[in-house]
């Protein structure tokens, strides 16, 4: 007897202008205004921005004094990373009481695995009454996307915003995607699009007519994977949030120690080397948990959840927090580890409230150093 195998009905779930819809909720007088979501130094980086900002240009990760420059009409509003989590977690637990299978990809998106729904419940109502109920719960507005594939529903819900939905039936990725431009697709970026647009290729249906060899002769084996996006083929799963592992490291003393400068050398050593795995694996952290045992084998640890993150100077704060509450100084320690878990998929997010421009370039500076010469190769300094 032949298997039935059912055709995949993958939901790309995004949250529209997150920051800035959360802060209008709380201020009411941000509705219809440009608004840009920051640092408030002179220094300080765009995090988010409303429509209305964007019309003048304004963008994420822009410096705040230029962007107030393009929009001078703008109200600058300082994140509160805090406040963005709840509202994220209210949103994940709206959708997990509902779907079979879960992946939150970042603090404003999540993909859901509704094959085999449609046998009992058509996978376009399910979607769309979801939708409903996330905006009535938590009144932000979100938009969706429904087709067989992770990349086409991603694409799908960007030509759905602001605020909407839309379906790609099977067998219509194709001719849905060919119109598109070319930085449409998830993995072109910037970069990519200009190499892409230097060979005469704007427009996805270029993409499309080309063969894929001819992709990986000039891309390697990314062109590959950009072909095969730009023809709708993805076949990667939805991976629960539940499956996600944690990352940690540990050091054991050569001699049992009280020195501070030893004990936060290798705590800020820890935290760079698990951040800057975090953001190789493409994962954030909303979780650290600090373990001490001291010199009788006495093990004490602290947790503490955070807000999504792989960025070292946003941990390393928190995990100085507690080791502050941890510590007992009358007892030599043995032990010192550091843990990341509540793990979550999601590409480079600094925290733009506080981090500089310079701060983001030193980070990806930094990055780039230990993918050449290894993760020991630089390290931050430390301040007693």
């Amino acid at each position: 007897m032949a298997r039935f195998e059912a055709e995949r009905n993958i939901v790309h779930c995004d949250l529209d202008t997150f920051f800035v819809s959360v802060e209008r909720l709380l201020n009411s007088d941000l509705v219809g205004k440009p608004v840009l979501i920051g640092g408030s130094s002179d220094r300080g980086v765009v995090a988010s921005c409303s429509y209305e900002a964007r019309r003048f240009g304004v963008h994420s990760a822009m410096p705040v004094k230029l962007a107030l420059r393009l929009c001078p009409e703008a109200i600058l509003v300082r994140g509160d990373h805090d406040l963005y989590s709840k509202y994220s977690n209210l949103v994940t637990q709206i959708i997990e009481g509902s779907a079979p299978m879960v992946e939150k990809a970042s603090i404003d998106e999540h993909y859901i695995d509704i094959t085999g729904m449609d046998r009992f419940f058509g996978c376009w109502k399910w979607t769309r009454e979801l939708r409903q109920r996330i905006i009535k719960e938590s009144g932000l507005p979100v938009s969706f996307g429904l087709s067989t594939s992770k990349t086409v529903s991603k694409i799908a819900t960007g030509e759905a915003k602001p605020c909407g939905e839309q379906k790609v039936d099977s067998g219509q990725e194709k001719p849905f995607l060919a119109p598109l431009k070319v930085s449409k697709i998830p993995m072109v970026g910037e970069k990519t699009a200009i190499q892409l647009g230097t060979l005469g290729i704007s427009h996805i249906h270029m993409i499309q007519q080309m063969q894929a060899f001819t992709m990986r002769r000039v891309f390697g084996q990314t062109g590959v994977m950009i072909w095969m996006k730009a023809n709708g083929m993805d076949d990667s799963p939805v991976v629960p949030f539940h499956e996600q592992k944690s990352m940690s490291k540990e050091t054991t003393f050569q001699a049992d120690t009280i020195d501070m400068g030893i004990l936060k050398k290798t705590l800020i050593s820890m935290v760079d080397a698990l951040a800057f795995d975090l953001r190789k694996d493409v994962k954030l952290t909303g979780c650290i948990t600090l373990k001490i045992r001291y010199t009788n084998f006495d093990t004490h640890t602290m947790q503490s959840r955070i807000p999504y993150t792989n960025s070292e100077r946003t941990i390393t704060a928190k995990i100085m927090e507690l080791f502050a509450k941890l510590y007992s100084r009358r007892m030599l320690v043995r032990l010192i580890g550091v843990k990341f878990s509540h793990l979550i998929s999601g590409s480079l997010q600094i925290d733009l409230f506080d981090d500089a421009i310079e701060e983001i370039n030193l980070m990806a500076a930094m990055d780039r150093i230990r993918n050449r010469f290894g993760t020991d190769a630089v390290q931050r300094a430390i301040c007693l």
